[in-house]
């Protein structure tokens, strides 16, 4: 022990910690959120679609997520994500996503709606209504386009609206 005790005596003075602190690779959370608030705003796609890199709620989204229970009447909304439990009413929504898990019980009148989880009531989609594995619609169902993975489920009163007619 007191050859290492003389070691480090002869060896000189320890060195001085850094003075000046390291600084952290990414930004904390609090500060990206700003950064993202004041960020110009870039322009829509045309399909509607918020542009990449930008959050989703430049189009109107609203999500409930897991394990939430949402009630009343949803309108003007641009895109309706469903991960919890809805039981409302829908209008002047452009589309409705189930996601599996998620539950939506009332009616709803939209341009297109994909379902992963179960909605139950009535449904309306004036364009492509997508029933995608474990999917299920208990509803009475009016569409324009339908498709019905295989493992999707639709029970119900079914009916396809009055699409445009194929050219002859």
């Amino acid at each position: 022990m007191a050859n290492i005790l003389t070691t480090m005596r002869k060896s000189g003075p320890l060195p001085e910690p850094p003075t000046q602190p390291t600084r952290p690779t990414t930004p904390p959370p609090v500060m990206a959120d700003r950064a993202r608030e004041t960020a110009p705003a870039a322009t829509p796609r045309p399909n509607g679609e918020a542009p990449l890199g930008q959050p989703q709620t430049a189009t109107r989204t609203l999500v409930v997520g897991r394990e939430i229970v949402l009630s009343g009447e949803i309108s003007a909304c641009d895109r309706l994500v469903v991960e919890g439990t809805v039981k409302a009413n829908i209008k002047d929504c452009r589309d409705i996503a189930i996601s599996e898990g998620g539950l939506f019980t009332g009616s709803a009148s939209v341009e297109s709606a994909e379902i992963r989880g179960r909605f139950e009531g009535e449904l309306t989609v004036s364009g492509r209504l997508l029933i995608r594995t474990p999917g299920q619609v208990s509803a009475a169902v009016r569409y324009g386009e339908i498709e019905i993975e295989r493992g999707g489920r639709l029970s119900g009163h079914v009916d396809a609206t009055d699409g445009p007619k194929p050219r002859s």
